[in-house]
């Protein structure tokens, strides 16, 4: 039974944040909030394409999370086209990134931060670098 690829991922924070990060994934990231099916608690479902590839979840006021997962979480890559326009709507929003090439491939690779402090890896094929 083997894995055919990645479904999703899921990130759970206050209101506050879920609509801070809602906006972030959707405005620049370029995700799309899509259908969320009616659960009993509150969130989003932003999507890539056809597939709901993040799960925004609100997490209970009391709610505490596992001590032994902190900080393990280290970033989320999407596989993008369209570097430089990526790049300078970074620019423009004065959001610090920063860039590299796969030495293998010449893949090119943008890494940023969304507002919880989340890492954001954005990859575009060697053409476009």
């Amino acid at each position: 039974m083997p894995v055919t690829g990645l479904h999703h991922y899921n990130l759970r924070a206050s209101r506050p944040t879920l609509d801070a990060l809602r906006d972030f994934y959707v405005d620049i990231v370029g995700l799309q909030l899509g259908y969320r099916p009616p659960f009993a608690s509150f969130g989003y479902w932003l999507y890539a394409g056809e597939q709901a590839v993040l799960h925004l979840s609100e997490a209970a006021p009391q709610e505490m999370r596992r001590p032994n997962a902190v900080n393990t979480f280290d970033h989320v890559a999407f596989a993008c086209t369209g570097y430089a326009l990526f790049e300078a709507r970074l620019r423009e929003l004065n959001i610090s990134y920063s860039s590299d090439q796969v030495p293998s491939n010449g893949q090119r690779q943008i890494f940023f931060a969304d507002p919880a402090g989340n890492g954001v890896e954005l990859n575009f094929p060697e053409n476009e670098a």
